[in-house]
């Protein structure tokens, strides 16, 4: 049987849950839909991992969010950066799984009142394909999902990285503390959102 088509009275009649951000976030990000597909990249030591934490504690203002890890554990870096942040403002609604498998985190998200949102940190240490990726959003449609990049001369790290990519909704490029959007739904025009201001005046003045 063949799959529906759409006309276009169909596409203008669907309705879309977005962010109502205001201030820098809306300036830099728009306001994208709440189920959009995420990837953020950027090179080491460039803010990159604050960033993720930033967006992960607004996204918070929206529903539960479970951050994945992969990368770097529970370790020390992780429990300053949570400090840091004050991610202790948000508990009840972000969870830490550094171990879950595909599977076991497809059974969490298919619990009742399960996270609303996914961090993938990060989309290479996962070891997922692109088509396993794709399975877990399409599966999952309501729900948004951030892949977290690493970064080899300025792209995705790897093919599969490269698609995600490109079918993202929301392109973040995380470096000299600035985090510049690139995607579907970004912001006013030249503007970026500063993960930390003295990090900032420090790239800038070649410190």
């Amino acid at each position: 049987m063949a799959k529906r088509a759409y006309t276009p009275r169909d596409i203008e009649a669907k309705k879309y849950e977005c962010f109502d951000w205001d201030g820098e976030w809306l300036s830099a990000f728009g306001n994208p839909a709440i189920n959009s597909k995420w990837v953020v990249l950027g090179p080491s030591a460039s803010g990159k991992s604050s960033f993720v934490m930033q967006l992960s504690k607004k996204l918070c203002e929206y529903g539960p969010v479970l951050y994945l890890p992969f990368e770097e554990g529970v370790g020390m870096e992780f429990q300053r950066r949570l400090k840091l942040m004050k991610m202790g403002d948000v508990q009840g609604k972000f969870t830490v799984a550094p171990d879950d498998t595909l599977e076991e985190l497809e059974e969490r998200l298919s619990r009742p009142k399960s996270p609303r949102f996914v961090i993938v940190d990060s989309f290479q240490v996962s070891e997922w394909s692109y088509e396993q990726a794709m399975e877990l959003v399409k599966r999952f449609p309501n729900k948004g999902f951030v892949f977290i990049s690493q970064e080899y001369k300025g792209q995705p790290m790897g093919k599969a990285a490269i698609r995600l990519r490109y079918i993202a909704d929301m392109k973040v490029r995380v470096a000299g503390y600035k985090a510049y959007c690139q995607g579907r739904s970004a912001g006013e025009p030249g503007n970026y959102y500063v993960v930390w201001e003295e990090g900032v005046l420090m790239t800038s003045n070649n410190l």
